[in-house]
């Protein structure tokens, strides 16, 4: 079963189905200021459209649901995020969890707010609509900034999970890497909406 795609709207953010009309700006996004992207791995500027093929393959096998996010203010696109991960029960085929990932901002999209309004987004249409118990997060254990703005929406950090994933740091290729987890739940997402919602109200 493929993963619906909505476009999300917000005020500061669009996020809508990642697509090859998304190549240059995405191109252009990677290729700037690269040391802001940390431990997160991002498509060299002249990968972006390999990036898109194999986004859409994952999203055709049922994978993942790959997002581009689009900066209202200049309606170009500024990055990418995902839905990926689906678990479904094993009888009725409902989804009951998703996760948020493969998430990536042009360093100038950085501390705008994007990032904060497309996971209130995100969240809200894997709660809201999609009616899931549970939403996970995890990013590279030693990425503090990344663990700081995860913290930040109000998810609850689980715990490190030991080499638990591909390392996407130049030089560890073939590596695993720590992955720190953290997660919502539904009981918990009013008090993260309304967090999040608080987070942006100043913008």
């Amino acid at each position: 079963m493929t993963l619906p795609t909505p476009v999300l709207q917000g005020r500061l953010v669009r996020l809508e189905p990642l697509t090859h009309e998304h190549t240059a700006d995405l191109a252009t996004a990677a290729g700037h200021d690269r040391e802001s992207f940390g431990w997160t791995w991002v498509p060299d500027p002249d990968q972006v459209g390999e990036y898109i093929d194999t986004q859409q393959k994952r999203a055709a096998d049922g994978f993942l649901a790959p997002y581009a996010q689009i900066e209202i203010r200049t309606g170009r696109a500024v990055g990418a995020t995902a839905y990926w991960d689906p678990r479904r029960h094993p009888g009725t085929g409902e989804l009951y969890a998703i996760e948020i990932g493969f998430t990536w901002l042009a360093a100038r999209a950085q501390g705008t707010g994007i990032n904060t309004e497309a996971k209130l987004l995100l969240f809200a249409n894997a709660f809201d609509n999609w009616h899931v118990e549970r939403v996970d997060l995890k990013t590279d254990a030693r990425n503090a900034r990344s663990r700081a703005a995860i913290a930040a929406t109000g998810a609850t950090f689980e715990g490190v999970l030991r080499r638990w994933s591909r390392s996407w740091v130049p030089g560890e290729e073939g590596l695993l890497r720590d992955s720190a987890l953290y997660s919502v739940i539904a009981p918990e997402w009013p008090a993260v909406r309304a967090n999040l919602r608080r987070r942006l109200s100043g913008r």
